[in-house]
């Protein structure tokens, strides 16, 4: 194991993450009322330090094998949510270690849940540290890391193919290479664009700004306590719904709708599944919601139903109403949502459209094969035929996700989390969600859970951020007796 290789490259995840520490230092300077300046400068000096550490001491090699692939992102994860704590713990407050590693896992991997009761008491210097950390982790700390290195290094192309899923990669031809600058034309072109219509429709530019990463990372950090909602603006709820559900589309898609200046490339099965979802749940919760008597007139009931909605299915989090108000059934529903739907090559988590098209298509040939035995069946997908190991691979990716929410549920249930709050709050944490129910729902805060649930809740995060197999691989090189470093 080339640990020189590792460390370089880990130390590029870390100097991204110094220079939004260092942005949100200078945003304390413009307040001498602001207390967030000093953690935040300290937070930078030690994370910049470690970070260029290896650039000085260490000798730069040229390429990388597939286990250290795995082990620069896994690491460059865990250490800058390590670092991206240090800000929160150095201001104090509410932030004990355990929740400033809850605050600080829950931004980068775009979760947008958050112990904070009350947002509006941090400081803007610490509000605009979270939505970065929102900005950062909705790109990707390996995609950044990525955008520094060389188009020709070999372990350039390598670290692509690791991170970015082979389905995130279809539906739009172009070189490896260049997906990853695709995806961040992309990604800066929404924040810039949320970030001018927000301001436009009457947000403050800092408001305007945090709320641009957040959305357009399809996180959930707020500048208010109550969200979307504490604008009472339509414009500005319809605004922050056009850009959930284009930070959930497929980005390769935006792209080639603007080179082609066609809406052709939005004739896509896996865009019509998503979007027909989104349309089925959002008018079904409307009714509820009208005939339930919790909205005055049917077009408040289809605007928060809608809202709602995508919010979870783009699993941005985001909220204009009080959820804790809603029957479990919808609370059930949106979850549902936001673990089936979003796309691959978004900043959405969860399983994705992609893999659920790909199970029901799998599904429906296993049944002609069985009705038709000596058939020869193929899995057509976006246009191109899949084998069964194409297929089997993502099929296998959803069991294990079901897998891990089984225990996560178990473990939260002997920690003492009520039988709701198990089932929706690990499912919701796995699918980078953010809200659950009740005292969890779009309003509350995770402020007073168990401390080893609010741990299997960041860990699911993390899993569900990275798609759980970087994980296991890393964790099956270290216990792999047969391995060598």
């Amino acid at each position: 194991m080339n640990w020189s290789t590792i460390s370089r490259n880990v130390g590029y995840a870390l100097l991204v993450v110094a220079l939004f520490m260092l942005l949100s230092a200078i945003i304390a300077l413009t307040d001498p009322d602001d207390t967030a300046f000093v953690p935040l400068i300290i937070s930078f000096l030690l994370s910049f330090t470690v970070g260029v550490f290896p650039f000085i001491f260490v000798k730069k090699t040229a390429a990388i094998s597939l286990k250290e692939g795995y082990l620069i992102i896994f690491l460059s994860w865990l250490l800058a949510f390590i670092f991206g704590m240090l800000p929160y713990t150095l201001w104090g407050g509410p932030f004990t270690i355990m929740n400033a590693w809850f605050e600080s896992v829950s931004g980068f991997t775009t979760t947008g849940a958050t112990i904070l009761s009350n947002v509006e008491a941090l400081p803007k210097a610490l509000l605009f540290w979270r939505s970065s950390t929102h900005f950062i982790g909705g790109l990707g700390v390996v995609v950044f890391l990525l955008l520094l290195i060389p188009n020709t290094s070999p372990m350039r192309l390598r670290l692509t193919n690791l991170e970015l899923s082979s389905l995130s990669k279809g539906g739009y031809r172009t070189r490896a290479n260049q997906t990853v600058y695709i995806f961040t034309y992309v990604y800066l072109g929404l924040v810039a664009a949320s970030f001018l219509l927000y301001w436009a429709a009457g947000m403050s530019p800092f408001d305007a700004i945090n709320h641009a990463f957040s959305v357009c990372a399809t996180g959930g950090f707020s500048t208010k306590n109550y969200s979307i909602a504490s604008f009472n603006s339509l414009p500005i709820s319809l605004i922050t719904m056009v850009f959930m559900f284009l930070s959930s589309t497929h980005f390769g898609l935006i792209w080639l709708a603007l080179v082609k200046r066609s809406l052709k490339p939005f004739k896509n099965e896996v865009l019509g599944l998503y979007a027909g979802i989104l349309v089925i749940f959002s008018v079904i919760m409307a009714f509820v919601l009208k005939l339930q008597g919790l909205t005055d007139t049917w077009g408040n009931a289809f605007l928060i139903g809608g809202f709602e909605m995508l919010s979870c299915a783009s699993t941005t989090g985001m909220t204009i109403a009080d959820s804790s108000n809603f029957p479990f059934f919808l609370s059930l529903l949106m979850m549902l949502s936001g673990t089936v739907c979003g796309m691959m090559g978004s900043t959405t988590g969860g399983i994705k459209s992609d893999r659920f098209l790909l199970l029901l298509k799998g599904i429906r040939a296993h049944l002609y094969k069985v009705i038709h035995p000596t058939s020869v069946t193929e899995i057509k997908y976006c246009g191109k035929n899949l084998d069964a190991e194409d297929v089997h691979q993502h099929i296998l990716y959803i069991v294990v996700f079901g897998f891990i929410w089984m225990i996560s549920v178990l473990l939260t249930l002997v920690c003492g989390v009520d039988t709701h709050n198990a089932f929706i709050a690990t499912l919701s944490s796995l699918g980078n969600v953010g809200p659950s129910v009740g005292a969890l729902g779009t309003f509350g805060n995770y402020g007073l859970q168990p401390f080893f649930a609010k741990f299997v809740y960041t860990l699911d995060m993390f899993l569900g951020r990275i798609e759980i197999y970087p994980v296991f691989a890393v964790f099956y090189l270290i216990f792999d007796r047969n391995k060598r470093f």
